[in-house]
């Protein structure tokens, strides 16, 4: 990756910036939604509340002694090192990646998902998931399924690639503050859509990581793209990367991929015939899941532990989905548009291709006449989910 200084960090204390509303709004909103939505514990309640004065104040405060009644002695010693020299500070005054990610692990510690008690394990955003996965507008997208079954091979293969990327539009986490639905599909920045085909169709199949963003109506479209490379034999085998804990609202854990696999088998038709055969391949070992800790941890991937770098350079490919794994993937930083996809992500172990709905300021690969026509039409393109980017390198 390019030296460090060569784009600023994004912070959240940029008056009028995006990240800044994320923290004088969202996560506000956010702590209140979570408040409401179980009937949480006289505990559980004051810890939210302290939760929600924090947030108001804006000083970050340390996670509570690992040996007290929240247990947060798992990860207490990871979060203190990475927390150094920011723990203290303003919410907005760290970078913008790093305080996110503390803020969700905080939400956790209280509503107490890792303490010894009656919460421990319970995902708080798990109604607003159950109700997205069966809402009637998944009733829809997966009748869709009858009709794409009839299409081309080529026309059903984009189908089902421009299906996975626009999916990142079904996010919870954007849906707070936003002013409306995701709408009809928008506009494509970068496509490099028939890199990503040639990458499975010029070699023998191999190994596809997926590191998958949302739950629900994201993951869906996701698994009918594995689903896709498996059947049309595009891949050997496809290991999906999810988090090991509920993580920024909506992203996908184990249990929201068997919630998902469940849906799809007891959907009728061509939907149910494409849950039907995820799950024997999640049985024969061909469909793999990984829900590693760093999935979770507040750090680019350019970072990633030993472990991990060598999976992905086991892969034939890997694809990331959505806009936390585009800024984990490239660097949570202010870089000039026209910076190469390439380079910023050099470091990377094989080959790799981002699926991104835009919904934070993270660009790069997008030629500077284009962002800057973009950028003087005055729509908020860079954060509202209406442009997207099928972006990669080999």
């Amino acid at each position: 990756m390019p030296e460090a200084m060569d784009a600023p960090e994004i912070m959240g204390n940029v008056p009028g910036a995006y990240a800044l509303g994320v923290f004088r709004e969202r996560h506000p909103i956010l702590v209140r939604q979570v408040r409401e939505a179980l009937p949480y514990t006289p505990d559980r309640l004051r810890a939210l509340d302290a939760l929600l004065d924090e947030v108001v104040r804006d000083v970050m405060e340390p996670l509570h002694d690992p040996d007290g009644p929240d247990g947060t002695a798992h990860d207490h010693a990871a979060w203190a090192a990475w927390g150094r020299g920011k723990i203290g500070r303003r919410w907005v005054d760290v970078p913008f990646l790093w305080a996110e990610s503390y803020f969700y692990r905080k939400l956790l510690e209280a509503t107490g998902y890792f303490g010894d008690g009656p919460w421990r394990g319970v995902d708080p955003f798990g109604p607003a998931k159950q109700a997205e996965l069966h809402s009637t507008a998944v009733d829809d997208e997966l009748a869709a399924l009858d009709h794409a079954a009839t299409l081309p091979e080529d026309e059903r293969a984009a189908g089902v690639l421009l299906g996975s990327l626009w999916g990142n539009r079904a996010d919870l986490s954007h849906a707070i503050t936003a002013t409306g639905g995701p709408g009809p599909a928008g506009e494509l920045v970068v496509d490099d859509g028939a890199l990503l085909w040639s990458l499975l169709r010029d070699r023998a199949p191999g190994k596809v990581c997926v590191l998958a963003d949302n739950a629900g109506r994201e993951l869906l479209p996701d698994l009918v793209l594995i689903d896709h490379l498996l059947d049309r034999g595009l891949a050997a085998e496809v290991v999906l990367h999810v988090k090991p804990q509920p993580y920024f609202v909506s992203d996908a854990t184990p249990a929201d991929v068997a919630a998902s696999l469940r849906r799809l088998a007891g959907a009728p038709g061509q939907a149910g015939k494409t849950g039907e055969r995820l799950w024997r391949a999640m049985g024969a070992g061909r469909l793999a899941l990984r829900a590693h800790p760093f999935s979770c941890a507040p750090l680019p991937y350019s970072d990633m532990p030993d472990d991990l770098r060598e999976e992905f350079a086991s892969a034939a490919l890997t694809i990331t989905k959505g806009d936390l794994n585009y800024r984990r993937l490239v660097g949570d930083r202010f870089w000039p548009s026209a910076t190469p996809f390439a380079a910023v992500t050099s470091y990377f172990p094989g080959p790799v291709v981002a699926l991104r709905t835009l919904k934070s300021d993270v660009l790069v690969g997008v030629d500077e006449p284009v962002s800057a026509a973009l950028d003087a039409s005055g729509r908020s393109w860079r954060t509202s989910g209406t442009h997207a980017m099928i972006q990669g390198r080999a």
